[in-house]
């Protein structure tokens, strides 16, 4: 009678987790809702150190881009500042130099600017990513230094892509407008409207308007799905650290009851 009392009093409950086996000379009910708490609170804290990492190598790919964008368009800037010929027997229009220089001047500064943040930010970055511990995230400025990341990642790829845009039509105007003058001086600034040099500058202008006007419907669609993206993920975020809430509460009810 007692081994049958001792058999059913030993049996589950259906519906009912059962508390692990004792272990290291026993674990009362109190302990194993111990256990699970820190468990519970573990898993939560590595899960927002998978959040801090993912920024991380996402901080450290702008960088990356960032850099090697710059210094390729930049150097082309400049390289073609410094190749290009201007013809002296051609009086070339006034505006049409000055929109060349203060093209090409403002397109490196807005390179070199996000070269010299990518420069100074990124070592940092790469030598926090580079060590094998969850922790050591904590360490890298990629947080701190977000607004400046992100106005990098913008210089480069929509300021710095535009600039260079405009820096090409300019470019055309001034390599094609004398094509026609030959040997002979050219004194006027304003060329013919059957200039062969004209028609090849006016085409690469038509070419580039639609080009660049694409440009900036894609980077905003873009950029407003990317925006998207992370409010769809801070969403589910939130979701899921209320659900890890609600787990928490009821662990710390059933700890107090006991």
């Amino acid at each position: 009678m007692s081994r049958e009392l001792s058999v059913q009093m030993g049996s589950p409950v259906p519906g009912v987790s059962e508390p692990p086996p004792p272990d290291n000379g026993g674990m009362d009910y109190r302990d194993w809702v111990r256990r699970s708490y820190l468990e519970l609170v573990s898993s939560n804290h590595h899960s927002v150190q998978a959040l801090s990492w993912r920024k991380l190598y996402l901080s450290r790919a702008k960088l990356k881009a960032s850099s090697r964008t710059s210094a390729l368009l930049s150097g082309f800037a400049m390289v073609a500042m410094v190749e290009v010929e201007l013809d002296m027997k051609y009086s070339y229009p006034r505006e049409l130099l000055i929109s060349f220089a203060v093209c090409t001047t403002v397109l490196v500064a807005v390179h070199l600017f996000a070269l010299l943040i990518s420069t100074c930010i990124l070592p940092n970055v790469e030598a926090v990513s580079n060590i094998h511990n969850l922790n050591s995230v904590s360490e890298s400025p990629h947080e701190r230094m977000h607004h400046y990341i992100e106005l990098a990642w913008g210089f480069s790829t929509a300021l710095g892509i535009l600039l260079f845009l405009a820096e090409v039509v300019l470019l055309c105007w001034i390599k094609f407008l004398p094509v026609d003058c030959g040997s002979k001086e050219c004194p006027t600034s304003a060329p013919a409207s059957d200039s062969g040099g004209w028609h090849a500058a006016l085409a690469s202008t038509i070419i580039m308007v639609p080009v660049g006007i694409i440009f900036l419907i894609f980077t905003i669609h873009f950029y407003r799905s990317l925006v998207g993206h992370k409010t769809e993920r801070h969403h589910q975020e939130i979701e899921e650290l209320h659900k890890i809430k609600v787990q928490l509460d009821g662990q710390e009810r059933g700890l107090q009851m006991v």
